[in-house]
């Protein structure tokens, strides 16, 4: 059985003989010895390999390149040198394969942009090593969390012949010839509407899967393919909706601090120097709530310059969550009850009939993190919206059942995921925190 070198570099005390399988990061030789850094991988530290000339195959040895991959049995010993506690003798080396000199990623820095064009190869470097080894933890720990709290979790559809944004921003799907399901299907753009009908049977679910959204959008928050934490909650009114989504984003921080501190501090030093402020305020803090109202007020009291000037029914920019989470309060706040006008049929009209129990969570560098609503559960309502949305009732008669048998307000949101890892390692653009960006024009991986 291979080691793992996160697990040999934790280690309190020397081991008998271990085997690792790694890639070759440089090496270094003499004609006594050669020094090899070596990662697998699982962390970000390497494991220094000591080939002692001895060593039946060393001429092979001293042709290992950048990203050639060996297995190599030895013994860790205490380091002899600075800067690492251990370091692996090495009895024996198999070559598993030698990269030639072309090999793209060599020791230096590569910009983000010549990465982007490698991206299957990018995943080997520090930086996206580190990445990716966070997006997996915090998938973990959104698992956790909500099964520590009693959610079930669902699997919705992929392919759905629902709108549930009524944005029209839709993937098409079709079959050759047409008529595979009989009526025009998309990729779906969230899960919300299959977990509503869910909620209103086990209470409490959540999704966790891939969305689309077919917008013309080169920006550095948006990507055709991306995915979504949505939870919804009957018996939840907007209050509640809103503790939770607090309550899971300062796990989530709380938790990439306790199970990758070594990968964060990368992000930390070498990314973003504001990050460990940003995330200590997000642990440490309440986040504010606002109304829309309130919220319009302050934008253009502001004497800051918007690109966009805001006014009541106008729905906010990026440019004003940011000021409003970065500038005005410096932490993340809630914003809600937004004018219905800009809003989904589902969301709950508000005893105003201008506003619909609808709020954001916006955060500092990112600005829209978390969306949600409280759900409309009155039939008559809910009808009343989706006609004046254009929507066909006939489509959506499974989503009205669950209003005519055993309505209960329920509410829920979604979380981008990505926006998520974009707050917490500092990275600026989405690109850099998917595995193979989908975006307008990309779609070489």
């Amino acid at each position: 059985m291979s080691a793992k070198i996160a697990k040999l570099l934790s280690r309190t005390n020397p081991s008998e003989q271990q085997i690792i399988k790694a890639w070759v990061r440089t090496r270094r030789s003499s004609k006594k010895f050669s020094f090899l850094e070596i990662n697998d991988g699982s962390c970000l530290q390497n494991l220094q390999v000591i080939a002692d000339a001895a060593l039946e195959n060393y001429s092979e040895i001293k042709k290992l390149t950048i990203g050639s991959a060996v297995i190599i049995k030895g013994n860790l010993v205490a380091s002899q040198g600075s800067g690492q506690k251990w370091e692996l003798l090495a009895k024996e080396i198999e070559v598993v394969s030698q990269a030639p000199e072309s090999y793209p990623l060599q020791k230096k820095r590569h910009s983000d942009e010549f990465l982007r064009g490698i991206a299957h190869l990018r995943p080997r470097t520090n930086k996206y090593g580190a990445c990716f080894r966070i997006r997996s933890a915090q998938t973990h720990a959104i698992h956790r969390f909500f099964d520590d709290k009693g959610f079930f979790c669902l699997h919705t559809p992929v392919i759905t012949g629902s709108d549930c944004e009524g944005a029209g921003e839709l993937f098409q799907v079709d079959s050759p010839g047409g008529a595979f399901f009989g009526k025009p299907v998309n990729l779906t753009v969230s899960g919300q509407l299959a977990a509503e009908m869910f909620a209103l049977a086990l209470g409490t679910v959540y999704t966790f899967g891939p969305s689309f959204r077919a917008e013309n959008s080169n920006t550095a928050r948006h990507a055709a393919e991306f995915w979504m934490v949505e939870p919804e909650m009957a018996f939840c009114d907007l209050q509640a909706c809103m503790d939770l989504a607090q309550e899971l984003i300062k796990y989530l921080v709380q938790d990439i601090n306790q199970t990758c501190a070594e990968d964060i501090a990368l992000f930390k030093r070498f990314v973003d120097k504001t990050l460990d402020n940003t995330l200590a305020i997000i642990e440490g803090s309440d986040f504010d709530r606002i109304t829309y109202k309130n919220a319009v007020e302050i934008l253009t009291k502001a004497s800051h310059k918007f690109e966009y000037p805001m006014a009541w029914g106008r729905d906010l920019q990026t440019e004003h969550e940011r000021f409003l989470a970065e500038q005005y309060f410096q932490k993340p706040v809630f914003v809600y009850d937004y004018p219905k006008s800009i809003k989904p049929f589902y969301m709950r009209c508000n005893a105003d009939n201008l506003t619909v129990a609808a709020m954001d969570l916006l955060v500092p560098r990112i600005g829209e993190l978390i969306g949600g609503s409280q759900r409309e559960e009155r039939l008559e309502v809910l009808e009343e919206r989706m006609h004046s949305s254009g929507l066909d009732c006939n489509e959506y008669q499974w989503y009205l059942d669950s209003r005519r048998y055993g309505s209960v307000p329920h509410s829920g949101f979604g979380l981008g995921f990505e926006r998520l890892l974009m707050l917490v390692t500092g990275i600026t653009n989405i690109r850099d925190v998917l595995p193979f960006p989908r975006t307008p024009g990309n779609i070489d991986f």
